[in-house]
């Protein structure tokens, strides 16, 4: 990295590392302001969420619980999994972070497919280690050729299903088929932080594939369906030896207080909160239908937003959007994923959607 004269040398893969941009809030000249930009759950926390928050600020000023005691006994209960086959991190991507901490050295290889979560390329790179990616085929992952990127240097392979920011999900046979033939030295993590949104009994879950292998992980969030997006809790679960390397590369503290408490009190209240993902998903399929009718072509979405693969048009699509207050997240060149928010919200992008002159 070139430094100024008389500065500090930092690593020169800096130089080629874009800065994570995230979903941008726009306020239209009417004053309307929708954000669909960013994946969010649109409710507000639960009272029995909040209620634990504000207890748990009364203590602040202690360090919280390393080991995230109690949270991990729920989540293990939840689950039903052993407690050493869980590894918790500041969102599902700190956690991914700590996984290729945990795999990353020189030569090491991570594959993925392109476009996935945008945030892979980004720890890759500060992990050092080869980003092999691996092109979509009809919005969603081509299984047979990441196959065929694995090789003797691989260490990692990311399956984001549903994949962000596509939607789409890959079916349990094909899946399994898949899971078969990576060779045993590969790790396997299937990124399901979109996880509680699916509707589709074909898209198996995967907590009931890691525990007839030893080389498989499941990430999941608290961040979607349970609305704690600003607080940044994930989890993996995992063999007891994948997980216990994947806590010894947690930053010391990094799932604070305030979210251990969210989480566990979101926890015991998920008969609310299904009912809340049930509306969401309504909305979704609501959208995506509408969509349809008005002549868009949209991929089967089992997440929480629909994608347009608009190309170049994605920038204009984008503006004209923000002209009237929705705010999307454009992929220049490529397309426009939008997040489900409330009826209203839906409503004024879908309001856009329909007056934009050209359909991809």
């Amino acid at each position: 990295m070139v430094s100024e004269p008389n500065s500090p040398y930092f690593r020169e893969i800096l130089d080629g590392i874009p800065v994570y941009r995230p979903g941008r809030t726009i306020v239209s000249p009417e004053g309307r302001s929708y954000k669909l930009s960013s994946n969010e759950s649109p409710d507000a926390p639960l009272p029995s969420v909040r209620s634990a928050i504000a207890e748990a600020a009364l203590e602040v000023n202690r360090y919280p619980d390393n080991a995230a005691t109690e949270l991990t006994s729920v989540l293990a209960a939840r689950f039903g999994v052993p407690e050493e086959h869980l590894a918790l991190g500041a969102g599902s991507v700190g956690v991914t972070q700590q996984l290729l901490e945990a795999v990353g050295e020189p030569g090491a290889e991570v594959v993925y497919a392109w476009r996935s979560f945008e945030a892979y390329p980004l720890l890759a790179q500060l992990a050092g280690v080869t980003a092999v990616q691996v092109p979509l085929r009809e919005e969603t992952h081509d299984l047979e050729a990441m196959l065929g990127a694995i090789t003797d240097q691989t260490r990692l392979v990311l399956v984001c299903n549903p994949n962000n920011p596509t939607g789409t999900a890959v079916g349990g046979t094909e899946l399994i088929e898949f899971l078969d033939r990576v060779p045993e030295h590969v790790l396997v993590v299937l990124d399901e932080a979109y996880r509680e949104y699916v509707d589709d009994p074909d898209v198996v879950d995967g907590l009931n594939l890691y525990r007839r292998r030893d080389n498989i992980a499941v990430l999941r969030t608290f961040s979607k369906a349970y609305g704690l997006a600003g607080l940044r809790v994930g989890f993996l679960v995992g063999p007891p030896h994948i997980a216990a390397a994947i806590r010894k590369t947690m930053i010391p503290f990094a799932v604070n207080r305030l979210a251990q408490a969210a989480a566990v009190a979101s926890l015991n209240a998920e008969d609310e909160l299904r009912d809340r993902v049930a509306q969401t998903v309504a909305e979704r399929d609501r959208v995506y239908n509408a969509l349809r009718a008005d002549g868009w072509t949209v991929p089967t979405t089992r997440a929480n937003f629909v994608w347009l693969r608009l190309g170049k048009a994605t920038t204009d699509f984008a503006e004209a959007c923000a002209a009237t207050g929705v705010a999307i997240r454009p992929f220049p060149g490529e397309g426009a994923r939008v997040s489900i928010g409330d009826p209203e919200a839906n409503d004024a992008f879908l309001a856009a959607a329909k007056a934009f002159p050209q359909r991809c």
